[in-house]
């Protein structure tokens, strides 16, 4: 039976419905996560301030859209008096914590309003993958791509955090599908189009200006095919960057409006001190004063942060060792570990079925079938240029800390592979039976997680109970879990805890004088007798892995908790023991 347009629509409008449901189903009993102490109180901060002293590192966009959720919450007390706001160069942690918890706000009310933008966030991005999905292979490739993202672990984890992920997913889709669109017909409202949508990508995530170097190729590409002249793809390429920086410009001269300059130049001198390329450095810094150029200097102030991070690294956990720097293979085990097998099985079937319809090229005429290749399938190149170009950049950079950084390239990745699914399935019964069981497979694998889709691992990797062993972070505790540690406790009689807390989240704020904190350091002679002692994993995993010999780590604090059983595993990122 053929699928019909209205039926499609019908069936994607109910599997969104249940993403939004399942996501507010686990927000609801997520605590704040690390990275959320950051942006949502700076965000509010953007709106109400026009100011942004706090959290640089991140295009706007994305916290302009959770602190604009709060200006509806009455009473917002501003903590203008502290060091955080009135002396410390980007002081966001501690800005974070007054703002939620210390000055009398309703902080649980807060996070739940400013996570609400990213769920609609969500919904759209899932919109447009079903969307292009649909236009390029038909209405079944629609709904199976957005099956798997409607039922992907990753997506329904991060999709309600006040963070930058799933917003850079949804520029590079909705960046790439105007610019594709632009050059199968290059006119100039779909240039403008394309250029606007370029700029609302790069403010939600500095990440998207790999588009930059994408949309140069496939325009490349474009041209070399005979598709259009040299002229017109300079004038698309011309016309859509320079758009970009006319849609930035005023977005940051918003945040900047009252930005005292000299703060400005002066916060902008002492981040970028260290920064290796000292000729953008100093080029910012001369910006950051000037009226016109302000807006620009903080800009590209991020995109340098961002740069120096990368090549600066993180501490990570991995698969029993600890480093300063990188693994290459961090991030393709990630990616077959935390998605479903059954994305990982449907991958490799669009695989074969493709490479089985690979013919040998005609001896002659290759310029008029490079032509006629590129005409039918433009947006798939450009697809696959984005995934090549995300994953180099990802491999080659030297911050480990979460399959979230690769969520720009599900989306493509997903339409592609349910393409070549259908196509595959459509020729025999069994095939389609065989998709079915799949489809079946995904749902109670990704179910079985209710409400831990952070800390999913699918089963080729030893499931979520194992994840842990494979690495932390935000890929299995990035502090959601303190809330229902508080009921854990409340639930089983325990009147005080011991907590070394990785996460967003103030322990006080939920346990009173119930919590103490506790570190690795600490000499475990001074837990008292038949004490508590809860560890989040990342901190547990850290302390008990291998440090590489270059590293100069020493982690090992936490080996003498090998001699107890935790009695229980809170959401399994936060590990409760009982010290006799």
């Amino acid at each position: 039976m053929k699928l019909t347009n209205k039926t499609a629509n019908f069936a994607a409008g109910l599997m969104l419905g249940v993403m939004f449901l399942l996501t507010l189903g686990a927000m609801a009993g997520d605590a704040l996560t690390m990275d959320e102490k950051s942006h949502l109180p700076a965000g509010y901060s953007y709106v109400t301030q026009k100011d942004m002293r706090i959290n640089p590192e991140h295009p706007p966009l994305v916290k302009d859209l959770a602190g604009t959720a709060l200006l509806f919450i009455p009473g917002i007390e501003f903590p203008y008096n502290i060091d955080a706001w009135q002396k410390d160069v980007n002081g966001q942690w501690d800005f974070g914590k007054a703002l939620l918890f210390n000055s009398g706000n309703p902080a649980d009310e807060m996070i739940f309003w400013g996570r609400i933008p990213m769920v609609m966030m969500l919904m759209v991005l899932g919109f447009f993958l079903f969307k292009w999905t649909k236009e390029l292979f038909g209405n079944a490739s629609g709904l199976l791509a957005l099956f798997l993202f409607a039922f992907s672990p990753t997506f329904l984890g991060h999709g309600h955090l006040v963070t930058t992920d799933v917003a850079a997913a949804l520029g590079a889709l909705t960046g790439t599908y105007y610019f594709v669109k632009c050059l199968k017909n290059p006119s100039w409202k779909n240039m403008v189009i394309s250029g606007v949508s370029l700029g609302i990508a790069e403010l939600l995530k500095f990440s998207m200006i790999l588009l930059f170097p994408m949309f140069i190729l496939i325009t490349g590409i474009w041209w070399f095919a005979k598709l259009g002249s040299f002229k017109k793809a300079f004038q698309i390429l011309f016309v859509s960057f320079a758009v970009c920086f006319l849609v930035i410009w005023p977005v940051y001269q918003f945040h900047v409006w009252n930005y005292p300059p000299e703060r400005q130049v002066s916060d902008s001198k002492t981040i970028l001190s260290s920064h290796g390329f000292r000729l953008g450095a100093d080029l910012v810094v001369w910006a950051a004063d000037k009226p016109v150029l302000r807006p620009y200097a903080q800009y590209f102030l991020g995109v340098m942060m961002v740069t120096q991070r990368v090549v600066g690294g993180n501490t990570t956990y991995f698969l029993g060792q600890v480093s300063k720097t990188s693994w290459r293979a961090y991030f393709p085990i990630m990616y077959l570990a935390k998605e479903t097998a059954v994305f990982h099985v449907m991958t490799l079937i669009a695989i074969g079925y493709a490479l089985s319809r690979i013919r040998k090229p005609a001896a002659n005429g290759f310029r008029a079938q490079a032509k006629a290749f590129v005409g039918n399938y433009l947006p798939q190149i450009a697809m696959l240029l984005f995934v090549a170009i995300y994953w180099a950049s990802s491999v080659g950079g030297n911050l480990n800390i979460g399959i979230r950084h690769l969520m720009p390239v599900f989306p493509f990745t997903m339409a592609l592979a349910s393409g070549g699914v259908i196509a595959f399935a459509n020729s025999t019964k069994w095939k389609m039976i065989l998709i079915g069981a799949l489809c079946g497979w995904q749902l109670v694998s990704v179910a079985s997680a209710y409400p831990s889709f952070l800390a999913y691992y699918n089963e080729f990797a030893g499931g979520i109970n194992n994840g842990y062993k494979i690495a932390v972070d935000s890929n299995l505790d990035w502090g959601q879990d303190l809330k229902r540690l508080k009921k854990w406790t409340d639930d089983n009689g325990v009147a005080s805890i011991y907590l070394d807390y990785f996460g967003g989240a103030d322990p006080e704020y939920y346990f009173g004088d119930r919590v103490s904190g506790w570190w690795a350091s600490r000499n475990p002679e001074e837990l008292p007798g038949s004490s508590y002692l809860a560890v989040s994993a990342t901190f547990l995993q850290g302390q008990r892995a291998k440090p590489l010999a270059d590293s100069g780590l020493k982690a090992d604090a936490y080996d003498w908790l090998d001699a107890y059983q935790p009695v229980a595993v809170i959401g399994h990122s936060i590990f409760v023991y009982h010290i006799d």
